[in-house]
């Protein structure tokens, strides 16, 4: 019985196609180079900061994201990023009387601008800079675990990756959902299922509301 969703951000929410480009402004390299060796790095399973290491061995993400923001070219997305089924499924799920919730591997920032785009839309915003745990930690998902006002087998976690956002909700007691999109999306698509099921697959936001009605939501139980 679901009763809860919670939302990745990164190509769940928000297409990062914009943000991998100014990364690659600010390396200095193509944008279709930065994009290609992106894919590659991750289509090998190594950690995607690497890229950057492809280009400027030694380099710092984090201390780059700060000299980006000094100088007055922040990483940043806004309403027109999100994927076109976002605001729609959100309001579909709301409908349905489920409780909402996004939560993700993002900095303080980062987390300003979703409350600016979704504090009307979902009852709980966090991001791992808030919380001092990031994905994969399992103990990031108890900290979402702890924030949602459901037990974690009511929650649906949503994202698009196995590693980082199926297997470590898996471990909490979370049923999770895989959309395919983005790169880690596409690439993780055909990952043994045996290894990495999840509760279910989908390829758009829009497929959410008939997959938790399948799954039972808290709706239909008040119906019942």
């Amino acid at each position: 019985m679901i009763r809860a969703v919670v939302f990745d951000v990164g190509e769940t929410l928000v297409d990062e196609t914009r943000e991998y480009g100014t990364w690659a402004d600010w390396l200095g390299v193509p944008r279709h180079t930065f994009v290609a060796v992106f894919g590659a790095v991750i289509a090998q399973g190594r950690d995607y900061r690497e890229t950057f290491q492809e280009f400027a061995p030694g380099f710092d993400l984090y201390a780059e994201r700060e000299q980006r923001a000094a100088v007055g070219q922040p990483e940043t997305f806004g309403e027109e990023d999100l994927y076109p089924d976002v605001r729609p499924a959100l309001a579909a799920l709301r409908e349905r009387g489920l409780w909402l919730g996004i939560a993700g591997n993002q900095t303080t920032r980062a987390g300003v601008i979703l409350r600016r785009l979704f504090a009307d839309d979902v009852d709980l915003i966090g991001t791992s800079d808030d919380w001092g745990a990031h994905k994969p930690d399992t103990v990031f998902f108890e900290r979402v675990a702890a924030a949602v006002p459901h037990r974690p087998s009511e929650i649906l976690y949503v994202g698009d990756r196995v590693d980082v956002d199926v297997l470590p909700a898996k471990a909490v007691g979370m049923s999770t959902a895989l959309i395919r999109r983005g790169p880690w999306g596409w690439v993780e698509w055909t990952y043994p299922r045996s290894l990495s099921e999840p509760t279910v697959r989908i390829t758009s936001l829009a497929e959410l509301p008939s997959a938790i009605d399948a799954l039972g939501s808290a709706s239909a139980l008040d119906e019942s």
